[in-house]
């Protein structure tokens, strides 16, 4: 895996990732918009699964995480910015985003707002827009994830306030997610400590754009969305998943049954077969 820095087109440092060339004649490029806290590393227990379908992984650190700046009041539709400019720099043209937990909302802004680039979208256990219609936000989340985002629209100072006080509440997770995270993805600990080790800008700035405006209108997105979400999640209830699988224009929804916010991931395997078989079937035969 190669990884590089650049200057993005406002002066922010941005740190990218790309596994290489997977040898495959029809490879797809797939971004990864990582979950809130982690860097940007690819999701290394798909390796394998993704290396089969001749899947290459791109992706970056989000602003304020490992090696890329802060962007300070930057929204989910920022993001989307960030990965064409990723994409540029590494050669790509087309490709697939696959977003978990706070990558869900970024991939989905990648899917409204680069539609000439974006071939498939996956967007798993990602919360819905701060008071989206219809939606009780907070009904069956954990009191942690409560008491944090309930901070972030409060503003910058009432989280960084909240963040810098409270521990992680272990009922956001059910018992999978806790055997998902001592086995197949324990890899999330290495990343999690990795995007918290020099702070929590990227934190703060992750919850605060998930919380505002997002910047783009989810009736945008042309490309096949797949919505994948755990019945049994606390962090993010799958009441969101539905939420967003409803108002994405021909979106389908895989409610896993009897896993949580990590564990669903052990069925991410079955999403990147998916996201193979969507760009494939695409009738004007484009590949990325």
């Amino acid at each position: 895996m190669i990884e590089i820095d650049f200057l993005t087109a406002d002066g922010r440092s941005l740190h990218a990732y790309d596994v290489g060339s997977t040898g495959h004649t029809d490879e797809l490029v797939v971004l990864w918009h990582h979950g809130t806290p982690n860097t940007g590393a690819p999701p290394e227990p798909l390796f394998e699964s993704a290396r089969s379908l001749g899947i290459r992984w791109i992706s970056y650190d989000r602003p304020g995480y490992g090696g890329s700046t802060p962007h300070p009041g930057a929204t989910v539709a920022a993001a989307a910015a960030d990965a064409r400019q990723i994409a540029d720099q590494l050669g790509m043209g087309r490709f697939a985003v696959f977003g978990h937990s706070g990558g869900g909302p970024r991939a989905l802004a990648c899917g409204a707002l680069l539609p000439e680039r974006v071939l498939a979208v996956v967007s798993v256990s990602s919360p819905a827009p701060w008071r989206a219609t219809g939606l009780d936000y907070f009904a069956g989340m954990s009191a942690g994830s409560t008491h944090q985002l309930r901070a972030a629209t409060q503003g910058r100072a009432a989280l960084e306030e909240v963040l810098a006080s409270n521990e992680f509440d272990p009922q956001s997770f059910v018992p999978a997610d806790h055997a998902a995270l001592g086995g197949n993805w324990s890899w999330f600990n290495g990343v999690v400590e990795a995007a918290t080790a020099n702070g929590l800008d990227g934190m703060v700035e992750d919850d605060l754009g998930t919380t505002a405006p997002w910047g783009f209108d989810l009736a945008d997105i042309v490309a096949p969305t797949l919505i994948m979400h755990g019945t049994d999640d606390r962090m993010v209830p799958s009441s969101h998943g539905e939420w967003l699988a409803a108002h994405c224009p021909g979106a389908e929804l895989r409610l896993q049954r009897g896993v949580g916010h990590i564990s669903v991931l052990d069925s991410a395997p079955g999403a990147l077969a998916w996201l193979r078989r969507a760009v494939t079937a695409r009738p004007e035969g484009v590949r990325p």
